[in-house]
């Protein structure tokens, strides 16, 4: 039997590279580094990402903000933050992801971090008293299917997925298309 020769640095190397979870590592919300799972979540070639801020992977500048401001804050009293958030694939979908960081720079939190992704597959969990159909065309609708297309794959007239839509639009006081799917992505 051979001995091993292979360096611990190497071997956590490859370990980092094939691990099953999606992982990234950020400094001051750019990307770093990332394994080959994250990019098979995401749909991203590596020379795509690396670099960029991890922006790039947010359905909207506000969630980004919003869920930067929030993790930053945590992050002053813990090394670790963890939420559930949407986050959107190369190809524009939408999807639920459960999201785990870790700083490793606990004096500037956001200077260095790893971070894992998990998708959920599942319907959105509302603060809101919203029914089951009308969370279930929220998912459609934050992927940007129109009345029609959401009808198609449920199986619905699209004059009833209009009806659901404007109840979606007044229980969560939406002024438009866009404020409608930004407060459906805030609900995460």
């Amino acid at each position: 039997m051979a001995a091993h020769t292979s360096e611990p640095g190497d071997l956590a190397s490859l370990a980092f590279r094939v691990s099953p979870a999606p992982q990234v590592i950020t400094g001051n919300r750019r990307i770093l580094d990332f394994n080959e799972a994250f990019q098979r979540l995401f749909g991203y070639e590596r020379q795509e990402l690396l670099g960029q801020l991890i922006l790039r992977l947010y359905p909207s500048r506000a969630d980004y903000q919003a869920i930067g401001e929030r993790c930053l804050s945590w992050l002053h009293k813990s090394r670790s933050y963890s939420d559930e958030r949407f986050m959107q694939q190369y190809d524009g979908k939408v999807f639920w992801a459960h999201a785990d960081g870790y700083t490793l720079t606990p004096e500037e939190p956001f200077r260095l971090m790893v971070w894992h992704f998990e998708r959920i597959d599942r319907s959105i969990r509302a603060t809101v008293n919203l029914t089951p159909r009308e969370r279930e065309i929220s998912a459609y609708i934050v992927n940007g299917l129109t009345c029609k297309e959401i009808g198609r794959k449920l199986g619905i007239s699209h004059r009833t997925v209009e009806v659901h839509r404007a109840r979606l639009m007044k229980k969560l006081t939406a002024k438009n298309s866009a404020d409608l799917v930004s407060k459906i992505i805030v609900l995460s």
